[in-house]
């Protein structure tokens, strides 16, 4: 078996290249000077084949694949053969004497489909080249060794459900690594091994397909198909390969809505405002996402009037709530049909259709406790002004509409008629005029009625009442300002002084006109024209009027043409003045100033007071001076230690009794003599003023006074914290009174209650003091 092996390898690779070697070994020998004919051309001396070897074979040894030899070769073992390029020395080795080619291991064509090696003769003692080197290729003969693989699966596809048969799916593709250039190895054939009878796949390009119609998602989503590639064109003996495809049913819109009950029964009380929710529906869809949205009608009319449907924000249910206010009494249910349609339909799947459902729905009105209800939702009412208390106005009415019969109270909140103008019948609603009305005090009247059912007071509604006051003509027109003009000395007659406008605070009166009239005759001064729309012109008369000091007052006659009509009368007041030629004014006549006549009440009466004013103050200063006089007089029973007399004269000594009174200075009491115990303290006020004693009498004498004065000084709690200096007009010296000052009263022989308190110690602030009062006298000689 190997020798017939060797011989086919042998036989494929050098021995069938060796006859064609005889003519190039012929034309290198006469190159070399041999006998015979010299050609033109030196030609090749090699012509190769290309070697072949199977892959995958391994051996006991070396296997030969081929065989070199050169025609200079003639056996004698001069020639050596030597083998260099890919693989050589390590793959392949050579014979160096006979030119045998061995492959050495087992060879991969997927690692490598070919060698391209170089082979060349040389003289085997000089190593010269006898022929030049010659390349060629050794190529690895493939065999069915790799099985087919899918690089990219396993697959994931998608197609939607109801596809039709033979709709494209997904292409899967295998690769098998033999050489698709020889044999069959690569020839692969694609087949399903499971995913039958849903699926198919194309044998020759693996595209997979839907293979029977109307596939349901509801009925199954997924399908797990399995798809084999097999070598050899799938014959028998090829390997194969396999890979799964995860088939997913798209959702398509096949599914109509479907209510799961054919009625729905809700309640709502009647007291559900407007979007209150009664309920839910929902009509089931098994299609998905968008497939599965939905939109709710109500189909009947009075079941839209009274209540309305609309889709949550998934789309899916429906919700049904109030419309408008319900009432018991008046309607105890409602029924109506609700229709469910899907938003999206897709033309392709109408024959399943219709897609919408209809369902009935009953709500039944649930009867609720109700405050009473007025008869209006709000009250307009009218009453003239100026009408006497207890007037009609009118009537306002509310009804307990769970039950007609019971009684109701009604009032008016405080709150909206502060001041108590009207006054409502708590029993039928009746609302009268408590005071007169005044319609230019106030035209409108807004009242907050309160109805309140006996049985139960928490029961309670509310309704606005707005009571317009009428007008009535009870307003004389007047002048809209006080007028007061001038007119210059050098007007011409006919001149317009003065537009002159009337004012009516009625309603009637503004809306009609308002006529005025000045004096008639024809001694009148001025004349008054009628400008027939609430207003009149002051002119100056054909005839000037005469000079006069002060000035005129035009009386003006104002009527209205109301039922009944009213008028007044009044004063325009006219200076006659000196004007420039521009005509402004230059002055007005000095004596209609000054002149008492032309003083209005108003000025009178603040002159009066200013001079009223200053003769009240001049009487009190009057009367504080006269005081503080009496005050500077020391009685017996006054405190005179902090009185302060400055006299601006200076006496004549103790004998002086014409400067100063004496007795301020002598007290008949004596003082009292000084209470025992500790000394008040002086740093802190006192928190009782302590009543003062009467003092009992004592002696005469000036000095002893003073003394006891300045105990009485010094032990009084009720004193402020800090000296008080009292100073005593008293001059004089050697005087058996002694010195007057209460710094040097401690340290005199007479009332001296202890040792001084030495002056050194009170500090820098009183230093100057202690040098002029510290120094001892000098003795006397």
């Amino acid at each position: 078996m190997w020798g017939l092996m060797r011989l086919l390898l042998a036989w494929l690779g050098g021995w069938g290249c060796m006859g064609r070697l005889a003519a190039p070994a012929r034309a290198w020998a006469g190159s070399r000077g041999a006998p015979g004919p010299v050609l033109l051309r030196n030609r090749r001396s090699w012509v190769w084949n290309q070697f072949f070897v199977i892959e995958e074979y391994a051996g006991p040894e070396p296997v030969l694949i081929g065989k070199l030899h050169s025609d200079v070769d003639r056996g004698e073992g001069r020639t050596k053969y030597l083998l260099t390029g890919e693989g050589a020395g390590t793959v392949f080795v050579i014979d160096e004497a006979t030119g045998n080619i061995h492959v050495t291991k087992s060879l991969d064509r997927e690692e490598k489909a070919q060698y391209v090696l170089l082979a060349q003769a040389v003289d085997r003692a000089s190593n010269r080249p006898l022929e030049p080197p010659s390349e060629f290729i050794i190529k690895v003969q493939d065999i069915n060794d790799n099985p087919p693989i899918f690089p990219l699966g396993p697959y994931h596809a998608t197609v939607p459900e109801m596809s039709n048969v033979g709709t494209s799916v997904i292409q899967v593709t295998a690769h098998d690594a033999d050489d698709p250039s020889y044999g069959n190895s690569a020839k692969l054939v694609y087949t399903v091994l499971d995913g039958l009878p849903f699926f198919s796949v194309d044998p020759q390009t693996g595209v997979v397909r839907t293979a029977i119609p109307n596939m349901d998602r509801e009925t199954q989503e997924e399908f797990l198909v399995v798809i084999q590639a097999k070598d050899m064109g799938g014959h028998m003996g090829g390997l194969s390969g396999s890979t799964t495809v995860t088939v997913t049913l798209s959702d398509v819109n096949d599914n109509p809505p479907k209510f799961p009950q054919s009625l729905y029964q809700f309640s709502v009380v009647e007291t559900a405002g407007p979007g209150t929710l009664v309920g839910r529906l929902r009509a089931q869809d098994p299609d998905l996402g968008d497939n599965a949205l939905m939109a709710y009608s109500i189909l009947d009319g009075e079941g839209s009037e009274a209540f309305s449907i609309s889709t949550d924000s998934q789309g899916r249910d429906g919700l049904l709530t109030v419309r408008k206010p319900l009432d018991f009494e008046t309607r105890r249910s409602y029924s109506f049909r609700v229709e469910a349609t899907n938003t999206l339909i897709d033309p392709a799947y109408l024959r399943r259709g219709p897609f919408k459902d209809v369902a009935s729905v009953r709500v039944a009105v649930q009867d609720a406790p109700e405050p009473p209800a007025f008869s209006q939702a709000a009250y307009h009412l009218a009453v003239p002004e100026n009408k006497a208390p207890g007037t009609l106005v009118g009537r306002v009415s509310a009804a307990d509409l769970d039950s007609p019969a019971s009684p109701i109270r009604y009032s008016i909140l405080p709150h909206s008629d502060p001041e108590r103008c009207f006054f409502i019948e708590p029993e039928d609603g009746t609302i009268r005029t408590v005071v007169p009305l005044d319609r230019e005090a106030r035209v409108w009247h807004n009242l907050t009625v309160l109805a309140t059912e006996l049985d139960s007071s928490a029961q309670a509604s509310r309704v606005q009442v707005a009571i317009q006051i009428l007008d009535e003509n009870d307003n004389a027109p007047q002048l809209a300002e006080p007028y007061d003009t001038f007119v210059c000395d050098s007007a011409v007659p006919g001149q317009l002084i003065q537009v002159i406008r009337a004012l009516d605070r009625d309603e009637v009166g503004n809306s009609s006109r308002v006529s005025l009239q000045g004096p008639l005759g024809p001694d009148a001064n001025f004349t008054v024209r009628d400008n027939r729309d609430g207003s009149a012109s002051l002119l100056l008369p054909s005839r000037p009027a005469p000079p006069r000091q002060a000035p005129y007052l035009v009386p003006i006659e104002l009527w209205d043409w109301g039922q009944p009509a009213l008028s007044s009368t009044a004063t325009v007041t006219v200076s006659v003045c000196h004007c420039r030629p521009d005509g402004s004014v230059a002055s007005c006549r000095p004596e209609a100033q000054l002149s008492p006549a032309g003083l209005s009440t108003g000025a009178l009466l603040a002159i009066v007071t200013c001079v009223g004013t200053l003769l009240a103050l001049v009487v009190l200063f009057v009367a504080l001076r006269r005081q503080k006089q009496e005050a500077l007089m020391v009685l017996e029973e006054e405190d005179v230690r902090e009185n302060i007399i400055t006299y601006d004269d200076e006496g004549g000594g103790e004998e002086d009794t014409e400067a100063f009174d004496i007795s301020a200075l002598q007290n008949p009491d004596g003082a009292a003599p000084p209470n025992p115990g500790p000394p008040a303290r002086r740093d802190v006020l006192p928190r009782a003023r302590a009543p003062r004693q009467p003092r009992p009498p004592g002696p005469a004498d000036v000095a002893q006074l003073l003394a006891l004065r300045l105990r009485e000084a010094d032990d009084d709690p009720s004193v402020p914290p800090y000296d008080s200096v009292q100073v005593y007009g008293y001059e004089g010296r050697g005087s058996s009174c002694g010195s007057l000052s209460s710094l040097g009263s401690g340290s005199e022989a007479g009332g001296a209650l202890g040792p001084a308190e030495p002056l050194d110690d009170w500090g820098p602030l009183f230093r100057t003091l202690a040098e002029l009062y510290g120094a001892k006298e000098p003795p006397g000689p």
